[in-house]
């Protein structure tokens, strides 16, 4: 008897839950914690296996990577100058580098140096690939 009477309180008890409104809830569940000492946060070790999935992705990004010129972009000489500002190209060689594209115009660069690479040939209407 004593079972079927504490089913029906906790039954009485979801129902009224149920028609809290979000901040009725959130109050709820602050004076509950305050009342026992305990949290309905979620330990952050335990908060999920995509966050340790995240951190090892990070340990593991790439810090040499291969640019590649893809497109030389509708006015090539700005493309030519902007080139030899990031290598060590001469002219004869940038220009070739930017007539026959998809060419690779450095490998194994830092990450920092293949992004700035990247940042000025695209501010000259350049397309670059990082890999």
């Amino acid at each position: 008897m004593r079972n079927a009477m504490a089913a029906k309180t906790h039954e009485k008890l979801i129902e009224e839950i149920g028609n809290m409104t979000v901040i009725e809830l959130s109050k709820f569940v602050k004076a509950l914690e305050e009342q026992f000492g305990v949290s309905a946060a979620i330990p952050a070790a335990t908060a999920s296996p995509a966050a340790g999935q995240a951190a090892e992705a990070k340990a593991e990004e790439k810090s040499e990577y291969k640019v590649t010129l893809k497109e030389g972009g509708a006015e090539k000489i700005k493309t030519i100058k902007a080139l030899r500002s990031v290598t060590t190209l001469g002219l004869s060689e940038a220009k070739q580098a930017v007539e026959g594209v998809p060419t690779v115009i450095g490998e194994g660069i830092a990450k920092d140096k293949a992004q700035e690479m990247k940042q000025k040939l695209e501010e000259v209407g350049a397309k670059v690939e990082l890999a």
